[in-house]
């Protein structure tokens, strides 16, 4: 091909016009022939070949456009060697149009926003007769970086990779395509753009009389032959059975000829099944050699049968088996109720992928499998779960988000509720549907079949039973169980500083402020800006902050910058960071820009763990933080795979983002903060200049003095506003009373600076003066470039075909393709390493990424947990994370991610609260309260706050470039501030009873928070419920469901309850209720008779001052007139207590009793008991904690 760009373009059209239209038959008829050979018999539905811009004016209209317009969308792309999109639909942009210009003049194809930064390179061309190293590998980053893209629109397309042809005969090179895993097809008239005009002509012409109208309709065909590829898979024989007291053992052998639809059908696999409990039955599918890579014990300890050896005798589940073909069963002993059945399909053990099916009852109640934001119970028809962890912003319904917990809740009413748990942490998708019977079908990309089935029968039970294979849930300090703020960028320590005293100024109470990647000097883990968030500030800030009681949080984010500072120095020298397969630390890119990413298995991160939380968060070197917060551990990584330029990528996207101006000190006096806080002798200069600018181009300030750049780096400078466009606008303080030179610099979109070639000045004035300026920018704007989203040159490869091999060892076959699997999970993000950590990278312990992506975060929790403990050896850390895996509320909790600010995600946010806290064990979970992403609204805001402060973990948070919305914003008698008010107030009074439900998870597994059907199992009404629930175990939670409404919908089964508020008492009926007249500032609440409720008397400002306050003791008789409850006391904050307390309460026939163990002394008293109804009472009483008590009401 001619890459001569010069070449005069109308005589090229005129040279080629005559033998154009022979010359397309011919490539024609060659492609025809050779997608036969390629056993293509449909189209592929992404067809992507190198086009000469030269040849537009002759053939486009005529020859490539009319069939492309028949294809409909079958078709997706078609690029030239520029970087230049066509599009038929029915717009086609001439040359030297954009593809951004051509996104915004054409109709919509499918995935344009996934293509437009798709490039072609003129310089990417090579020979297969002479490729040196260096060039071979500079053609095969440049055409990875293309590839990338196509990956990209995997998911809106629905293609696998290789069912995408490529037409460019010069990527004809062996060792290319074998790098790449790809075909490049060899078509046409080799050497001119001729061939790839036929291919056009060709591919449209064979599919034009094909039925394909379509990317769905393709994808339907495509699914429908791997459906029929699978339905031929032989499935196994059941050999060698060999039974006991307690389970049994066999052999599986393939029954026919391998099928290998989507990888290498295993011969040879082994069967175990174990009864290890009366409700706990374990069966492991796995291979016959054991080098299938399974999750390791040292993430997820395993559980084991508690001793008995007659459990298959007494089990209440039961395991059945069908030899050949094989398949299983699982039923209840106490009814037969078939629970799983995986006769449904033939089992499929491939070397990478795994499908197993089972029947289920029509229309099911099913819960869990997370992370996700649908519906509490899951959909039954068409529906899909994809599990593999992702930075997911804006938490997207019918994606996967950030965790991974392959468990399922069966709710089957009075035939009992079961669990089904599927030990994998690999990449899968969980298909719910009743095409073909109702079935829940399983289909992953590695790992093994480790199931375990809890028999229930209560959904209570089920949790307890799950308990028991993850893990007991740890306990947090009883002051983690305040109320939080924090909000994502604040401009320095001063303004984290008013948002501390302003709560306090609006009596709402604040128990712990945090921040969030703000104070990192330009965005580096364990590092503090120095001249907005410097050491003494921050020291004062925490002082301040622990002497009035209160607590500090600060965001620790798993990469570290690639850059000569000491945490990363000290990574390298632990061998504590991800590698790639040649040594060379792998890069990716987040925040800080090029960053490296923690080895979470290698035997040296710990340590070096350690040390930087020991270093960073010294107490009398460093900041003192009370808790941590660890985010963005997918892990994420913004640069697009394969990121072979991070340092380009960094550039030209802006990472590390620019720094807000710097403040001389506090522009108002900071109440209850020391000197430093408090305003000082300053001047003010507003700039304010006349610039145009293209879209993505941005204006600064920068100059001689501190608060804009003094110390003559570039990303001190002062970005300006462009609200008033084209004047650009910013307000900097500065020193008084001098001369200070400046200039306008332009930011331009590849992350290039153009500055003025002239030296302004501006004097300032003496203490609280301003002046402004008027200017006009003196340099051109700039010339807008299409961001690059990879290529370039980068570290070597991760190793596509590793992941062990050793005989035994489970990290993984060999061989396997660790990028691209040929069964691509329907990950949100696109292909498997997209937007995080090249998943073909080995960590030290011989294990891939591959393999262990989703447990990434729950790792990265383990280890930061450690690192607390090792500050603070004696006191419980809180620990909040994004990414979690099975088993990590065993040491974190978790927010609900990147939510928005409406309605949907207040609704939502239920169903979080109720999945992982109910389902899951992570017990300490909540959203971010008013939304994090998109405009405050108050009278949201005002819902929130209530619905908030009955969650676990109770945060307000919210994202950078919106207005606020702390408690206060609207005003300190806004509806928002009194909803905080009274919200607060009643959550501290029953900070004790939730805290005791907690303890009581922790020892139990019994949830803490609880869906209706959890509560009220045998009324089928409650298992839709998704968006009421129990708070601990006496209070119901039915907030406010619809917008702008003061009208609440309660279902209330038929019980007695309690109105919270005022006591009424309130029979459910077993129907639905409306309660009217629900101020913005109120929540429905409910006692639930049967309970009664140790609370505080009083609420207070801190929790330090609440723990002294006395009990109020509220009973809530049941129907008899009986009423039980509990409370735990310790010293709320102790790894090891020295003394406890549980004391257990009842009511019966007026009398109050209390009894149990007093080994804890609060030092406050009962000081009354309310036993509410329609003869209900209060009395004052003065009741030690420290004994027991029997006294009539």
């Amino acid at each position: 091909m001619d890459f001569d760009d010069d070449k005069d373009d109308a005589a090229t059209t005129q040279q080629e016009a005559v033998p154009l239209a022979p010359r397309l038959d011919a490539g024609a008829a060659a492609v025809v022939a050779r997608l036969e050979a390629l056993g293509q018999h449909v189209l592929p539905r992404l067809v992507v070949f190198d086009l000469d811009y030269t040849l537009w004016p002759l053939w486009v209209d005529t020859h490539v456009s009319p069939p492309l317009r028949r294809l409909g969308n079958a078709v997706n792309l078609v690029v030239d060697r520029h970087g230049q999109q066509l599009s038929f639909y029915p717009h086609v942009p001439r040359k030297g149009v954009p593809i951004a210009a051509a996104s915004r003049t054409a109709a919509p194809v499918v995935a344009r926003q996934a293509l437009s930064g798709l490039y072609l390179n003129s310089n990417d061309h090579l020979s297969e007769s002479s490729t040196p190293t260096n060039e071979l590998n500079s053609a095969v980053q440049a055409i990875s970086s293309k590839i990338t893209h196509f990956r990209a629109i995997q998911k809106a397309t629905g293609v696998a990779f290789e069912d995408m042809v490529f037409f460019d005969d010069e990527y004809r090179n062996a060792e290319v395509e074998r790098k790449l895993g790809v075909h490049f097809v060899e078509i046409g008239d080799e050497g001119t753009d001729i061939g790839a005009a036929a291919a056009v002509v060709a591919v449209a012409a064979a599919v034009t009389a094909a039925p394909v109208a379509s990317p769905a309709v393709a994808g339907e065909l495509l699914a429908r032959r791997d459906a029929d590829a699978l339905a031929a898979c032989p499935g196994y024989v059941a050999k060698n059975v060999r039974t006991s007291l307690n389970g049994l053992t066999a052999d599986l052998t393939l029954a026919g000829t391998a099928c290998n639809v989507y990888g290498t059908d295993l011969e040879s696999l082994t069967l175990t099944v174990e009864y290890q409990t009366s409700t706990r039955l374990h069966v492991l599918i796995q291979d016959k050699d054991q080098q299938v890579y399974q999750v390791p014990t040292s993430v997820l300890p395993r559980p084991e049968s508690d001793g008995d050896l007659f459990y298959g005798l007494i089990s209440e589940i039961e395991f059945d088996y069908v030899a050949s073909p094989f398949s299983f069963s699982v039923k209840r002993r106490s009814n037969g109720e078939v629970l799983f059945d995986t006769s449904a399909a033939t089992l499929v053990f491939e070397s990478q992928y795994l499908r197993l099916r089972t029947k289920l009852p029509t229309s099911p109640s099913l819960y869990g499998l997370a992370e996700h934001t649908d519906p509490f119970m899951l959909n039954t028809t068409g529906y899909t779960r994809t599990i593999w962890n992702r930075d997911a912003y804006t938490v997207p319904s019918g994606t996967n988000l950030y965790g991974d917990h392959p468990v399922y809740f069966d709710h089957r009413g009075t035939k009992g509720t079961h669990g089904v748990f599927l030990l994998n942490s690999d990449g899968m998708d969980v298909v719910i549907d009743d095409t073909d019977g109702q079935f829940l079908e399983y289909n992953a990309i590695g790992g093994v079949f480790d199931f375990y089935f809890l028999a229930g029968p209560t959904p209570v039970e089920v949790a307890q039973q799950y308990s028991e294979i993850v893990g007991k849930s740890v306990m947090m300090p009883y002051w983690g169980l305040g109320f939080h703020q924090c909000r994502y960028g604040m401009q320095d320590a001063y303004e984290v500083a008013e948002v501390v005293a302003n709560y306090s100024a609006a009596a709402i109470p604040l128990e712990t402020m945090w921040t969030d990647i703000d104070y990192m000097n330009l965005r580096r883990v364990f590092t503090l800006d120095p001249a907005r968030f410097p050491l003494d500030l921050m020291q004062q800030l925490v002082q301040t902050l622990h002497s009035n009681g209160q607590h500090y949080v600060m965001m620790v984010d798993p990469a570290v910058a690639y850059q000569d500072y000491p945490p990363f120095n000290d990574g390298v020298a632990a061998d504590a960071f991800m590698k790639y397969s040649n040594g060379s630390v792998y890069q990716g890119v987040v925040w800080p820009g090029v960053t490296a990413f923690p080895d979470w298995f290698a035997s040296g991160t710990q340590d070096y763990w350690n040390g930087q939380f020991k270093s960073f968060f010294d107490p009398d070197t460093g900041v003192d933080i009370d808790a941590l917060w660890i985010d963005m551990n997918e892990a994420s990584n913004f640069c697009d795979y394969p990121c072979l330029d991070p340092a380009g990528y960094a550039k030209t996207n802006g990472f590390p983002p620019s720094t807000p101006a710097v403040r001389l000190c506090s522009p108002r006096n900071i109440s209850g903060f020391p000197a430093d806080f408090q305003t000082c002798c300053k001047a003010e200069v507003s700039f304010h200049v006349d610039a145009t600018t293209y879209y993505g181009e941005n204006i600064y300030v920068f100059g001689s003095a501190s608060t804009i750049g003094s110390d003559g780096d570039i990303r001190d400078s002062v970005a300006l506003s462009a609200n008033t466009y084209p004047i650009w606008s910013a307000t900097v303080d500065m020193p008084v009373n001098s001369n200070i030179t400046y200039q306008y610099v332009r930011l331009e979109s590849d992350g290039s600076w153009i500055y003025e070639n002239i030296t302004r000045t501006v004097a300032t004035g003496g203490c609280g003066t301003a002046v402004s300026t008027n200017d006009t920018i003196t340099t051109a704007q700039g010339t807008p470039s299409l961001k690059r989203r990879g290529g370039g040159s980068g570290g070597g490869s991760g190793g596509g075909s590793g992941g062990g091999g050793a005989t035994g060892d489970k990290t993984g076959l060999p061989g396997r393709d660790l990028l691209s699997p040929k069964y691509a999970i329907k990950n949100a993000a696109g292909v498997l390493s997209q937007k995080t950590i090249n998943t073909d990278l080995v960590h030290q312990n011989g294990l891939a990424e591959y393999d262990t992506h989703n447990m990434y975060g729950a790792m990265m929790s383990a280890t930061s947990r450690n690192a607390m403990l090792a500050r603070r050896p004696t006191q419980r850390p809180l620990v909040i994370t994004r990414s979690t895996f099975a088993g990590s509320g065993r040491q974190v909790g978790h927010w609900l991610g990147d939510n928005v600010a409406d309605w949907s995600h207040y609704l939502i946010s239920v169903a979080g609260i109720l999945e992982f806290g109910a389902l899951y064990q992570v017990p300490m979970v909540g959203s971010d309260v008013c939304g994090y992403a998109g405009e405050r609204n108050e009278l949201l805001c005002a819902r929130w706050a209530s619905l908030g402060a009955f969650s676990p973990f109770f945060r307000n948070h919210q994202g950078s470039g919106e207005a606020g919305h702390e408690f206060y914003q609207w005003g300190n008698d806004s509806v928002v501030a009194a909803s905080a008010r009274n919200a607060i107030d009643i959550r501290y009074r029953l900070l004790d009873y939730f805290y005791t439900a907690l303890w009581e998870q922790s020892q139990t597994g019994t949830p803490a928070v609880q869906p209706m059907f959890f509560a009220y199992p045998l009324d089928s009404n409650t298992a839709s419920l998704g968006y009421q629930y129990f708070f601990g175990p006496a209070v119901l939670v039915a907030p406010v469901t619809v917008e702008n409404s003061t009208e609440a919908s309660v279902y209330l089964p038929v019980d007695i309850f309690y109105d919270l508020h005022t006591g009424a008492v309130v029979r459910g009926t077993g129907a639905w209720t409306t309660v009217s007249g629900v101020g913005y500032d109120s929540i429905p609440l409910y006692y639930r008779g049967g309970q009664v409720i140790a609370q505080r008397a009083s609420s207070a400002m801190t929790i330090a001052a609440l723990r002294t306050r006395n009990f109020a003791v509220v009973v809530a008789p049941a129907a008899d007139g009986t009423a039980t409850g509990e409370l735990y006391l310790d010293d709320g904050v102790s790894v090891e207590q020295a003394a406890t307390s549980v004391i257990k309460f009842s009511y019966a026939n007026g009398v109050f009793t209390m009894t149990g163990t007093f080994g804890y002394n609060a030092g406050v008293v009962i000081e009354s008991i309310r036993v509410l109804g329609s003869n209900g009472k209060t009395k004052s009483v003065n009741i030690p904690l420290t004994k027991a008590y029997v006294g009539v009401v």
